[in-house]
């Protein structure tokens, strides 16, 4: 270990320690201190901050998130950087809210209780935590799941919710070659044990809030908005909400039962599904549906988009494209959520 230094956060006037050895992210987390963050590997700009005093380096980033300029004047990414002296830190993104009321950093065993297919590349994974039994979280939020046989970890998003205390479930995008994602079709079986850690993300309901939701979805972007709208259903919210979600064909589609279910226990639910290569088949389903991409969707219904809290999570194209859509429909940037899932390398969903 490294000296530990004192790390004071502007203008939130919080203060806490971090060793020379970590992140400063990380040691907010261990801490209980619930910073902005996105990628938590440099890449997305979400924890970026200004140093007001002290010393300070980062690991390799990428100079999208921060770049020459930048670093040159102060700013720093959070997931990135190591204090070699006291600082004082001035937070660009904050939820004052949630900085203090949060679950703190968790490390857990798991045992496998199912790993089941809901499509050709979708696979859902079902963990009972066993030591300790329990785990802390909000809806919406994700967890590093270690890959068994290493040392290594990847980043799932939680479906569950923290109501449903004897399993946490994963819905998990099978990629070719993919470390973790490989092992769920051969290596990873009922019985198992499984390392996790966590929570992680800012894609939660927040305190108080009473505009209508949008929340959209692609592929294993189904898990936190079914995670919120189980929340949302449990709950009774009364707000209007519409759930659109982003498929190729009906071979893409699940959890619709439940979906329904889950949307006659709201005052103002729809769930529209947009089909982007074929809608054939789909008049024997019991969903509305539209031929097209999610994001042109929900341009062509949702005229008012700026008056929503927008929820968005799925592959990068999808996100990006409906970061462009809130943009250009005025969306305001605090009403604006999201996850976007990195894939090949890091294979994070």
């Amino acid at each position: 270990m490294g000296d530990t230094h004192r790390i004071s956060f502007e203008p939130v006037n919080i203060e806490m320690e971090v060793d020379e050895d970590e992140k400063i992210l990380d040691a907010a987390f261990r801490q209980g201190i619930h910073l902005m963050h996105g990628c938590r590997e440099g890449q997305c700009s979400a924890c970026k901050s200004y140093v007001l005093d002290g010393e300070i380096q980062m690991e390799r980033y990428s100079t999208f998130a921060c770049n020459d300029a930048e670093v040159e004047e102060g700013f720093v990414l959070l997931c990135r950087a190591h204090a070699f002296s006291d600082c004082r830190i001035e937070l660009l993104n904050f939820d004052e809210d949630e900085l203090l009321n949060s679950a703190p950093l968790q490390e857990i065993t798991t045992e496998v209780l199912e790993v089941v297919p809901h499509t050709h590349d979708i696979v859902g994974l079902k963990l009972k935590p066993v030591d300790p039994p329990a785990f802390e979280f909000k809806p919406g939020q994700y967890a590093e799941l270690g890959i068994p046989g290493g040392d290594e970890r990847r980043s799932f998003s939680m479906a569950t919710t923290p109501a449903t205390t004897d399993h946490i479930e994963f819905l998990i995008k099978k990629y070719p070659g993919g470390r973790f994602s490989s092992l769920l079709e051969d290596g990873i079986e009922v019985g198992d044990t499984i390392d996790l850690h966590g929570p992680y993300g800012n894609f939660t309901l927040k305190k108080a809030h009473v505009l209508p939701l949008v929340l959209m979805a692609g592929g294993a972007g189904m898990a936190p908005v079914l995670a919120l709208l189980r929340h949302l259903s449990a709950t009774g919210d009364p707000r209007r909400i519409r759930f659109y979600y982003g498929a190729r064909t009906i071979a893409d589609l699940f959890y619709l039962d439940e979906i329904r279910a889950l949307g006659e226990r709201l005052d103002d639910f729809e769930f529209v599904v947009a089909l982007s290569e074929s809608d054939e088949g789909i008049e024997d389903l019991d969903v509305t549906a539209e031929k097209g991409l999610v994001t042109d969707v929900v341009e062509a219904r949702e005229p008012s988009l700026h008056r929503a809290e927008v929820y968005l999570c799925g592959p990068p194209p999808m996100v990006d494209a409906a970061l462009a859509l809130a943009s250009r429909q005025g969306v305001p940037d605090d009403q604006v959520f999201y996850d976007k899932f990195t894939t090949s390398v890091h294979e994070d969903e």
